[in-house]
């Protein structure tokens, strides 16, 4: 991707995840089927290890997660009809997603950039840091960066976590006691995974696939033995089998 300099660059080109998610599944469409509702600079060098000793309280106190917290609660506010961002834990959900998951570089680094993009746009509107602008506020310049591609895509990406966060087993980080269930009235399969046994915890797929390449080469030896066998059998008395 060429170095860009906010979300409206001319220069922005779709980056390869998400073209690589679309031709699997409409992201768009899904959140709006899934759930039945919708949502309205450089950046520091920041380390994405999963060793990180700092609490999610504390982390979201500086950027890039002090940008991400807020974006995600303005994309699902507290309301009397379901739970906000906050309460299914998402930013939670998304700091596994980039510290622990086998998420694409290319998307952290997406996630990452458009945090500078955005307080860079803020500044530019409001001269302040999209974090400690009003709700309103907040609300325009989400609306004005989904009317550029790149604003598009970014917000895309963050609502289809926020509806991940809403989905997952706990374990994953968000759905804090099944809160997203209860709110879909969805009836989770069990049991849940807990944590070493994650989806990306589990043994590989090219692993599985071994096995079960050995388990059917044993299977179809141990059939064709016996069809001989049986062949053999049904031999009449006196006659050589050449």
């Amino acid at each position: 991707m060429p170095t860009l300099t906010s979300f409206f660059d001319k220069n922005y080109q779709t980056p390869e995840f998400i073209k690589n998610k679309k031709t699997q599944q409409n992201r768009r469409h899904f959140l709006k089927s899934a759930a039945g509702m919708g949502a309205l600079a450089s950046l520091p060098s920041f380390n994405l290890s999963a060793k990180t000793q700092s609490s999610l309280t504390e982390l979201v106190k500086t950027d890039p997660w002090l940008t991400l917290d807020a974006t995600l609660e303005q994309l699902l506010p507290s309301s009397a009809t379901g739970p906000s961002a906050s309460e299914i834990r998402a930013t939670a959900y998304l700091y596994q997603v980039m510290t622990v998951q086998p998420t694409e570089q290319d998307e952290k680094e997406f996630i990452l950039k458009g945090v500078g993009w955005l307080n860079g746009y803020a500044n530019s509107e409001k001269s302040e840091n999209f974090a400690q602008l009003s709700f309103s506020d907040k609300e325009q310049l989400l609306r004005g960066i989904s009317q550029s591609r790149a604003g598009q895509n970014w917000l895309n990406t963050l609502l289809g976590y926020i509806f991940q966060a809403m989905l997952a087993p706990e374990s994953y980080g968000g759905n804090p006691d099944g809160i997203g269930y209860q709110w879909l009235e969805h009836q989770a399969g069990f049991p849940l995974p807990e944590e070493g046994q994650r989806y990306f915890e589990l043994p590989t797929r090219a692993h599985i696939d071994l096995i079960s390449q050995v388990d059917y080469d044993n299977k179809r030896r141990k059939n064709t033995d016996q069809h001989l066998a049986q062949s053999r059998k049904k031999l009449p008395q006196g006659t050589r089998k050449s």
